[in-house]
């Protein structure tokens, strides 16, 4: 039984490009079909070295912080942005592992934990408002503050580190917008707000806002590097984590291998939850529908259309069973696409067009954001252009939502749950 659940919002090195390969079962079953078991392990592969491409990335992103936070320039806040926008591809192709992995669904809030409320963390802009009912500590500004109250305790902030953001202040209060980790928190402090509406132009924090002495914009430069080094080092450090839950011996390989049925059924769901509930729906459509650039994924930084592009990516490259590493070399094998042509060679020939078209969609959009428009301009009120060419790649992610349906029914899989939207399955609730 196919259902859809309502979602709820949050929103290694590479090793020399040599990953760790599990001992590689026989690609076909006895009957001669695709083995399930051969399925997974290259599922797991391509989830490892996805990973690993991502850690590697990711620590190529601290150092640039450690030289940003050294030597506050120009050219050093410039080379740490460029190094964020490098790391986001990679990332964004494993998250087609979620949902279906509890392993990797129980640690994701850390690394990419979206939309938050960055009054946690710096100071804002006047238009951000000063209290919200939802979030005690919504302007609560750690870099400003040595200490700060949650749930009646002073929490001692005074030096800010990794256990500090992890332990006390992500998701504070158990306010899931109290984002104070992950790719979106580095983000916020790279560019600062992006102040522009859906018009032209994203975060523009200046690089004196890391300048220790009289030097200082923004106040408290030497704690906002601490809060950048503790964040882009924890960052290293969850990825390394969810490596080794990849590597052969690891937690999220053998959940998958010792059940191989309930695998499948886990790399269906992750691709038609990421598809439908969390991408087209609470990632694009609700965006959309509201109009409101707040509603942008990598909102700081206008970076939205190729973050969005790359989860398309990664749905296709699950499905399929291969992946493009970073330095170019290919991982691929047995995959879902085969158990599916054996079964429904019909379904399997839509399904993939469908994830071509997709990803051709997310292009045009990012193609219109690299020649100078914006994703946030793009869902801005009045701009019917660029509203239809998002609405286009929603319609593509929907779509191959319902292929996805029928690959689930061929391979006649009971337990798959794709997340639902109010975004796309109720709209009225959304503008209650």
């Amino acid at each position: 039984m196919i259902s859809l659940r309502p979602m709820a919002r949050t929103g290694l090195a590479a090793l020399s490009g040599v990953f760790l390969l599990a001992a590689a079962p026989s690609a076909l079953a006895a009957d001669g079909t695709p083995d399930k078991a051969a399925v997974l392990a290259n599922y797991s592969d391509i989830a490892l070295a996805g990973y690993q491409d991502a850690l590697a990335a990711a620590k190529t992103l601290d150092e640039a912080t450690d030289a940003l936070i050294a030597d506050p320039s120009y050219a050093t806040l410039k080379a740490a942005r460029d190094a964020w926008r490098a790391a986001r591809p990679s990332y964004q192709e494993t998250e087609a592992f979620r949902f279906g992995n509890p392993i990797v669904d129980d640690w994701e809030g850390r690394v990419n934990a979206w939309p938050l409320d960055e009054g946690l963390i710096d100071y804002v802009a006047g238009t951000y408002g000063t209290e919200s009912d939802a979030n005690n500590l919504y302007t609560a500004n750690v870099i400003a503050n040595p200490s700060i109250t949650i749930g009646g305790e002073t929490i001692d902030a005074s030096t800010i580190t990794p256990e500090l953001l992890q332990d006390k202040l992500q998701e504070a209060g158990g306010v899931e917008a109290n984002v104070a980790t992950g790719y979106h928190a580095v983000e916020f402090l790279l560019w600062g707000q992006d102040l522009n509406g859906t018009d032209a132009g994203a975060g523009e924090r200046p690089h004196t806002d890391f300048v220790s002495g009289d030097d200082c914009t923004g106040g408290n430069c030497d704690r906002r590097g601490q809060y950048l080094d503790a964040a882009t080092d924890l960052l290293v450090t969850d990825l390394e984590e969810m490596v080794g839950n990849w590597d052969e011996d690891g937690a999220a390989r053998k959940a998958l291998l010792d059940s191989p049925e309930n695998g499948i059924s886990a790399i269906l769901t992750g691709m038609g939850s990421l598809s439908y509930g969390e991408l087209a729906g609470e990632r694009m459509k609700l965006g959309l529908l509201l109009h409101d650039p707040e509603e942008e994924h990598d909102c700081f930084s206008d970076n939205t259309h190729i973050s969005h592009l790359h989860d398309a990516i990664g749905i296709r490259n699950v499905y399929t069973g291969r992946y493009e590493r970073t330095d170019g070399t290919i991982v691929e094998g047995p995959s879902v696409s085969d158990l599916v042509a054996a079964s429904a060679p019909e379904i399997d020939e839509e399904l993939r067009a469908k994830l071509d078209a997709t990803v051709s969609a997310m292009e045009t959009m990012a193609k219109a954001a690299k020649d100078g428009e914006a994703y946030d301009q793009q869902i801005g009120e009045g701009n019917d252009e660029g509203n239809a060419r998002v609405q286009a790649a929603i319609d593509g992610l929907v779509d191959q939502t319902r292929a996805i349906e029928r690959a689930v029914a061929a391979l006649d899989l009971g337990n798959v749950s794709i997340e639902g939207s109010d975004s796309l399955d109720n709209v009225n609730a959304v503008f209650q």
